[in-house]
């Protein structure tokens, strides 16, 4: 689990709340990448994702939980990425997510509190501050892991996500279950 500082919350209330998400949202920079934008001269932009954020979110999806994605940057690279996850909510170029977040819920009702959002920064917080379980990366910004009730323990990009997953999957009793599969 991830450190302790007063405001996050204790491993019981944690759990409760986690064994509540249906739905996990991601920020893309600073949380499903490092946060630095990669430009070439011909204006190109470069992403990377980790593999390891992408299978967790392959195994969260099939544990039942959806996965979605809300940012404030538009990018045919996090299109394709959500593609290839099989994430069917997403919503770009955004820079007001409480209202995206409103767009969303209007096609997958689900409550707030079984709402898990993860972000690393300001624009993040008017749908961390409401959902259920307000996630964030180690890197975040100090503001961010003011509010958060959790934060990963890897930073984001590079396993941020994954953290995140295992710790839902895991609250929701699916982790074991979903690890005997490759043990076979």
């Amino acid at each position: 689990m991830s450190h302790s500082p007063s405001h996050f919350l204790t491993a019981p209330d944690l759990e409760t709340r986690a064994k509540r998400i249906k739905l996990l949202l991601l920020d893309v920079d600073g949380v499903l990448t490092d946060g630095r934008l990669y430009f070439s001269n011909q204006g190109d932009e470069f992403k990377t994702f980790s593999t390891l954020d992408g299978h967790g979110i392959k195994l969260l999806q099939k544990s039942g939980v959806k996965v979605g994605i809300i940012t404030g940057r538009t990018s045919n690279l996090v299109a394709k990425r959500a593609s290839d996850l099989g994430i069917k909510i997403l919503v770009q170029g955004r820079e007001d997510k409480w209202d995206a977040l409103q767009e969303i819920l209007a096609e997958h009702p689900v409550q707030l509190d079984e709402i898990a959002f993860m972000g690393d920064d300001w624009p993040d917080l008017t749908v961390m501050c409401r959902v259920g379980l307000a996630l964030a990366p180690a890197n975040s910004h100090f503001t961010v892991t003011e509010r958060a009730h959790w934060q990963s323990r890897a930073r984001g990009g590079e396993g941020a996500v994954r953290e995140a997953c295992d710790m839902l999957m895991k609250a929701q009793n699916s982790f074991d279950q979903l690890l005997k599969t490759y043990l076979a």
